[in-house]
């Protein structure tokens, strides 16, 4: 009987060769990576620094982006002021949202100056341009598909950089982190409210939470992502994510300007859980339209029956008001029986 210990030098004496270390299971999206040599492009990526030109693009579209709001024009010729606030916190939205969030200085992202002084000579010129050179020049598509390329790049880097912020102070806490990260990447659209107000309007429909934009919901899903990799919970390194997200943002956005589609890439998904999950049984016109719909079907059935009534009647004038009411409290009782449809206990 030979002891375990002389095995090893039993197989170097016959040529052969012994694995000590216990066999170790490759990442199967690591060896793909490896062959499409897409792991050096992602390490790129993540190395890449988005000032100027990618911060300069994101400026470019926010403020033409509130160029085309409804009376945005009117107010810069009103207020300069007023629209030139409006176009940072269309700049700076996402950054003043999560220093709000995280009990941080909101006025902290405006002390880049460099930045502050970039966004504001962009302000100048997308709104005081002569003959409007810059605002024409850059709403043409192809040079509009590469800065809005270049946006979804930026948009990624705002995502994890407010991932990373939060994980840095509340480590086990995932909702905080995908809030964080969400505010970063779409914060401009998500005070939108307090935008408008800044301009003089007020239009609490459109609030993001009531009815999310495609950019509130990618940085969302973005948000998710880096959060679920920062906890461990995504088995994927941090650049190979970046990477992955990136190019899914830059081509699922060059394909709505090119089609001019504005279908979310999520509405059959969003459509099958609100299917599974919250679409009980509801009476409210406000969410399902039935009652209001039936109650116009009724008004309508009970104007025609009077009309007809009128019709074969000759239309008899209306005969005079009971003792102690008036003829204005008697012709409102007359209007609200035939088409009343209030509900009533």
């Amino acid at each position: 009987m030979l002891r375990t210990g002389a095995l090893p030098f039993l197989h170097s004496e016959l040529g052969l060769t012994t694995r000590v270390q216990p066999f170790k299971k490759k990442n199967i999206i690591m060896n793909l990576l490896e062959v499409l040599h897409l792991d050096d492009l992602s390490h790129g990526l993540a190395s890449w620094s988005m000032f100027p030109y990618f911060d300069l693009a994101h400026y470019l579209l926010s403020v033409m982006a509130l160029r085309e709001q409804p009376g945005a024009l009117e107010v810069s010729r009103v207020s300069p002021l007023a629209c030139w606030f409006s176009s940072m916190l269309f700049c700076f939205g996402g950054a003043v949202l999560s220093g709000i969030m995280l009990a941080e200085p909101p006025v902290a992202p405006l002390s880049n100056s460099t930045s502050v002084l970039l966004a504001s000579i962009i302000w100048y010129l997308v709104f005081y341009c002569p003959m409007d050179l810059v605002f024409t020049c850059a709403s043409l598509l192809p040079l509009k598909l590469v800065l809005s390329g270049m946006k979804e790049v930026g948009r990624t880097w705002k995502v994890l950089s407010g991932v990373t912020q939060a994980h840095s102070k509340y480590k086990d806490s995932l909702l905080v982190m995908i809030a964080i990260g969400w505010a970063r990447g779409a914060g401009g659209g998500l005070i939108r409210n307090f935008e408008q107000l800044v301009r003089g309007v007020w239009k609490p429909e459109t609030n993001e939470l009531l009815k999310m934009s495609y950019p509130t919901k990618i940085a969302l899903m973005g948000a998710v992502l880096f959060a679920l990799q920062h906890t461990s919970y995504l088995p994927l390194q941090k650049h190979h994510l970046m990477l992955f997200y990136t190019v899914f943002t830059v081509t699922n956005k060059s394909r709505m300007m090119l089609t001019g589609s504005s279908a979310s890439p999520f509405a059959a998904i969003e459509a099958a859980v609100y299917r599974a999950l919250f679409s009980g049984y509801s009476p409210y016109a406000a969410l399902t339209g039935e009652e209001s719909v039936g109650c116009a079907g009724r008004s309508t059935e009970a104007a025609a029956k009077g009309s007809s009534k009128n019709g074969a009647a000759g239309a008899p004038s209306p005969g005079p008001p009971a003792p102690g009411q008036t003829f204005k409290a008697k012709e409102e009782s007359e209007e609200r029986e035939p088409g009343s449809c209030k509900k009533t206990d």
